[in-house]
């Protein structure tokens, strides 16, 4: 069972980190350890070539590795990421771009997850991710709500 639920991931990415949140993407579901967002398509998101440009699929995927890790230890806002390593496998025509994230380790201070994004509707990859996360020590977790 996840520790956040989508709706209170969704205002966390919109309120506190308003760069991510103005992306537009959409929590699809959100579990213990995964998470599945939706970037809905918007013609800003393209770069020359007419591709989805990278910092976008980056940015989507970022995103959805702070869920899944968040659905397991709660909403601790002062979990970063440390490290983003990504292959882009194919060329993503314009469509909404789909992230499946899910946590390969999770460790008292680090969490390490891997993204699989897809073209909606498309069983091929058109990028993989995996990334690190920073978690902070016990004193340091703030909840959401906390001023």
């Amino acid at each position: 069972m996840s520790r956040i639920s989508a709706d209170e991931f969704e205002n966390i990415a919109k309120e506190r980190v308003p760069f991510i949140g103005q992306l537009g993407a959409v929590v699809e579901e959100i579990d213990a350890g995964r998470a599945r967002l939706r970037l809905p398509f918007r013609d800003d998101f393209l770069r020359p070539g007419g591709t989805i440009s990278g910092p976008v699929m980056m940015g989507l995927a970022d995103l959805a590795l702070y869920a899944a890790v968040l659905s397991r230890i709660g909403p601790v806002e002062l979990a970063v990421t440390t490290n983003l390593n990504i292959n882009f496998l194919r060329r993503p025509l314009p469509g909404d771009i789909v992230a499946e994230a899910a946590l390969l380790k999770l460790g008292k201070r680090l969490a390490v997850g891997e993204v699989g994004l897809f073209l909606d509707g498309e069983d091929e990859m058109v990028a993989h991710v995996t990334a690190t996360y920073s978690i902070p020590p016990e004193p340091h977790h703030k909840p959401a709500n906390a001023e």
